[in-house]
């Protein structure tokens, strides 16, 4: 299991999959989070859970791809998860793994 060595090396990794993904992000923030394990607004933010500094890189990965698909498709139909495909492939293990938490 590789974790990430800091929040740094996190959001270096938001900004490679937002280049690959061309999406344009204002701003990444990691930060203690109750409920989710990140959101995104509108206006181009992305906020992700710190918890996830802590977990495996691939689940992290799968948080990033997840919440950045969701600027162009908002919801989890059938483009979304052909996509997720596309840049994990196996992102649905990933998705079950991450609920365990």
């Amino acid at each position: 299991m590789s974790k990430w060595k800091d929040k740094a090396e996190f959001k270096k990794e938001v900004e490679k999959y937002s280049e690959k993904l061309d999406i344009k992000v204002s701003g990444i923030y990691v930060r203690p989070m109750k409920r989710k394990w990140a959101s995104c607004s509108t206006a181009g933010n992305l906020n992700f859970n710190d918890e996830l500094i802590e977990m495996d890189k691939k689940l992290g990965r799968y948080v990033i791809v997840h919440e950045l698909l969701h600027f162009h498709y908002p919801n989890h139909g059938k483009l979304w998860k052909s996509l997720m495909r596309a840049y994990l492939v196996d992102y649905e293990k990933m998705e079950k793994k991450l609920k365990s938490f």
